[in-house]
């Protein structure tokens, strides 16, 4: 066990140590998740359809390539996300940023602001921002003398997650605004634009709200007894961004570390972004990822850099390749077998135009439970809840928002 991880379970003796203990001990993976629901999703099909078990594994199969797009966008937004929150230029920002906290319980609500915001516009960012800024505020306040509760820190830079799907770079809202998306049938080949969901003045007036109650909350909580305070240990420094060594001997060498070619496609990446705009174009996954693409490339020195990064980040998507395609089998089951309209009946006996919006929030929690990705969830449930929502005749961006946020404050 590492020390950071051993300090952040030895604060958690207190009221919710026991709750703690007993989500390490029984909790398993999002891997298992995804395996188990495929066979309870298998079985709900045979027995509750006309379905046989041939046929359902013929589903299952055929539903597995279902939503490759979909998983690439994904990967690449967290595989991108990362290596720009360790791009030069964006490490000494958030060094910078580490410095104006001069209060703990002002770093704490801090921590958690930035972090949002920068989940807000892109997650995977966000992600590997606010950890990064939780350790740099750690160690810079600690030489200037303040006691910082670091698992706090540690939740503070977490916790901004929980508004990324109501932001630029949300996963169902952004596939409801992509023509030919998997949701595409579901949507009657028509799309739902960012302007109805992640723009809409509630959206964003809800997402200012919650970072300013989560922000204020805290600021409550913020430990006071200095003795309950784990600090980080004293022989964890700054990280600083590393400096990377290679021989430059042959002409390729040199072709590698010229900033010239990385800078140049960067430039020409953000061409087309602005003649996307200027044109009309709409948001979409593959617009946020060519975004922080062309950021990558502007803040890169080098295509030596660029590959170090790329390695350090590669990691970070290992599982979303995996679980991604289970989540296409179960949607293939579930469109296949007619289970998509039978849950969907079911929702619809029980839901009425005006609580469609708060029964489908409350049942996106249970299901979270058991698909622990926003995207994975989305593409399971979405269609459903999109379904649903046509036979009542209530407005799909309702149906959309509604999953997407039970996801950031169920799982996160």
């Amino acid at each position: 066990m590492s020390k950071q991880h051993s300090i952040v379970s030895s604060s958690s003796s207190g009221l919710m140590g026991p709750v703690n203990n007993f989500l390490e001990r029984w909790i398993p993976s999002a891997m298992t998740f995804a395996l188990a629901l495929t066979l309870i999703v298998a079985l709900l099909a045979v027995f509750l359809t006309d379905t046989s078990a041939v046929d359902t594994v013929r589903h299952w199969g055929n539903g597995l390539s279902g939503i490759l797009a979909f998983m690439t966008q994904m990967c690449l937004i967290l595989l991108l996300g990362h290596i720009l929150a360790n791009t030069g230029p964006v490490r000494k920002v958030l060094i910078a940023l580490a410095r104006i906290p001069s209060r703990p319980a002002s770093a704490y609500t801090f921590i958690f602001v930035v972090s949002a915001v920068l989940c807000f516009f892109v997650w995977g960012l966000g992600l590997i921002a606010g950890a990064v800024l939780a350790r740099e505020v750690a160690v810079q306040g600690r030489e200037r003398g303040m006691k910082l509760h670091f698992p706090l820190l540690v939740a503070a830079g977490y916790s901004g997650f929980i508004v990324w799907h109501m932001g630029y770079s949300g996963s169902g809202p952004l596939t409801a605004a992509t023509e030919g998306s998997f949701l595409s049938k579901s949507l009657g080949g028509q799309i739902v634009p960012v302007s109805e969901t992640i723009f809409a003045p509630w959206n964003l007036i809800a997402t200012v709200l919650v970072i300013v109650v989560c922000g204020l909350l805290f600021w409550l909580v913020a430990p006071k007894d200095e003795a309950r305070i784990y600090e980080l240990p004293a022989d964890v420094g700054s990280e600083q961004t590393a400096n990377i060594d290679y021989d430059i001997v042959t002409p390729g060498d040199r072709m590698d570390a010229s900033r010239i070619l990385v800078f140049l496609f960067g430039l020409a990446l953000l061409a087309y972004l602005v003649i996307h705009f200027s044109r009309g174009g709409s948001i979409t996954l593959d617009i946020v990822n060519w975004s922080l693409l062309t950021l990558v490339l502007l803040f890169s020195k080098n295509v030596i850099e660029l590959i170090h990064l790329t390695r350090n980040a590669a990691s970070s998507v290992g599982e979303i390749l995996l679980q991604f395609p289970l989540y296409a089998g179960i949607l293939g089951i579930m469109k296949e077998s007619g289970l998509i309209v039978l849950f969907s009946d079911a929702f619809v006996s029980v839901a009425t135009a005006q609580t469609f919006g708060v029964l489908s929030f409350l049942s996106a929690g249970i299901v979270n439970f058991f698909v622990p990705s926003g995207g994975g969830q989305f593409a399971v449930q979405g269609p459903i809840m999109l379904d649903a929502a046509q036979k009542l005749g209530v407005d799909p961006s309702v149906a959309i928002m509604a999953v997407s946020r039970r996801h950031e404050h169920e799982n996160r």
